[in-house]
């Protein structure tokens, strides 16, 4: 249980992305009805800008 934990923490930010970033993201895209290209929906959209925001503050070490 231990390893688990410090896995999850370890991968904080990109937890924190997809499970709060994405679905914020794509609730703002469906909101403000903007058009995506290539056919994207907003929960796609979504989970891609949270990944590649995760994953720099995984790799950078911080948000900012």
């Amino acid at each position: 249980m231990e390893t688990v934990i410090k896995t999850l923490f370890h991968f904080g930010p990109l937890v924190f992305a997809f499970g709060f970033i994405a679905p914020l993201t794509a609730q703002i895209i469906e909101r403000a009805g903007l058009a995506l290209p290539f056919g994207l929906t907003p929960l796609v959209a979504g989970l891609l800008l949270g990944a590649v925001w995760g994953g720099i503050a995984q790799y950078r070490g911080r948000w900012i």
